[in-house]
């Protein structure tokens, strides 16, 4: 179809908009060299109570399922045969890209002896009965499956059209990686809170149902910031809503949103983990704020009528969002229970790298947009 054919956006690259963005990249970058130099203890409230910060749960934790975009739209168009969602392909794509190639980064900033990076793909140092091993792994994989898809993307304008018939021919053998991948370390995420044990609070120890609630939100919040982009960059660029197949969508996320609670608190009832919810405590309050991000979506995704309103619909994707970055947050911070004496709070060189690994991602991807074929090509519309 002619008129789905990507086509860069075109248009200036330096805005008021990327002029605050790379002013904050820089910023991060600044920190970045401090911590490199000077060490971890230079830049970050880790210790040995909390050897894990923001840094990990969420450029890494959290940062990795809102950057499953790609993936979600891989299973929908690719396995289910949804060849009508075909459109939001590649711009899903060059965000899970961005999302995931920016978390596999940010776990060498996190590494005290981040010289040793290479030593997870050296067979002579693989551990390969470890959790972390096999997400690290995933990880990289599929950050390199996902270069391979978008390359087509690029490869013309670089002349290397011989490499990219060559690289489309093998398309099919990345794009089932491309949702193989994902589904593994999604899991074992959730699969490091069940090596963590009674360190981990009971509303959030789900024993080995853990990792299938993560992969299960992964799922969710790939559909929830499908529709959270394409709005933005509607509105941003001044293009048409994608509503009426945004809301077709939606009906997929409200089915496994009720699968997902299902799991979720059926897990916490027999567990007898429910009673925790009703103590008055920390935990207990940002439970039920999670709860009500992934509750009231299950209402607003219920009524065709609800789904077709773009402003509703953007709603609801951006509290299941937040619900699971709340999830992810909950477990491996919030409902961290390292015990007595130990505390903490993300130092401000903390907030200022992960705040600039958020900003150079939304650079990156407003310059791959207008100047390579992402977006479907259309009229702009107010």
């Amino acid at each position: 179809m002619a008129e789905h054919a990507p086509a860069p956006l075109g248009g200036k690259l330096l805005t008021p908009v990327t002029a605050v963005l790379g002013a904050l990249s820089l910023a991060a970058a600044a920190v970045i060299v401090v911590r490199f130099i000077y060490g971890l203890g230079a830049v970050t409230n880790l210790s040995d109570g909390f050897p894990w910060g923001i840094w990990i749960a969420y450029d890494v934790v959290v940062g990795s399922a809102l950057a499953c975009g790609g993936y979600t739209m891989a299973i929908l168009v690719y396995i289910f045969n949804r060849g009508e969602y075909h459109p939001l392909v590649r711009p899903a794509l060059l965000a899970s890209l961005f999302g995931y190639t920016l978390a596999g980064v940010s776990v060498i900033f996190d590494l005290g002896r981040y010289w040793n990076v290479w030593h997870m793909f050296w067979p002579g140092y693989s551990q390969v009965h470890s959790v972390m091993f096999e997400v690290a792994l995933c990880i990289s994989l599929y950050i390199l499956v996902m270069w391979m898809e978008f390359s087509p993307t690029f490869l013309d304008q670089l002349g290397f059209s011989g490499l990219k018939k060559k690289i489309s021919k093998l398309m099919f053998l990345f794009v089932a990686l491309g949702v193989l991948l994902p589904s593994m370390h999604q899991a074992s995420l959730g699969g490091l809170l069940v090596i963590f044990g009674a360190q981990i609070h009971p509303l959030w120890q789900a024993g080995m149902l853990i990792p299938l609630e993560f992969l299960m939100t992964a799922v969710l919040l790939g559909f929830a910031v499908v529709i959270f982009e394409a709005t933005l960059v509607a509105v941003g660029f001044n293009r048409a809503m994608e509503t009426a197949l945004l809301a077709k969508m939606a009906g997929f996320m409200h089915g496994l949103l009720i699968a997902y609670l299902v799991v979720r608190f059926g897990d916490l009832i027999l567990r007898g983990a429910i009673v925790s919810a009703f103590k008055p405590s920390l935990e207990a309050f940002w439970f039920w704020i999670e709860s009500i991000c992934f509750l009231v979506p299950v209402w607003t995704l219920s009524s065709p009528a609800r789904r077709n309103n773009a402003g509703t619909l953007f709603a609801a994707a951006l509290l299941l969002l937040l619900g699971g970055f709340l999830l992810r947050i909950n477990a491996f911070l919030v409902g961290y229970e390292t015990g007595e004496g130990w505390s903490y709070f993300p130092a401000f060189p903390e907030l200022i790298v992960t705040i600039g690994v958020i900003a150079f991602e939304i650079l990156a991807y407003i310059v791959f947009v207008k100047t390579l074929p992402v977006l479907p090509a259309q009229s702009a519309t107010h």
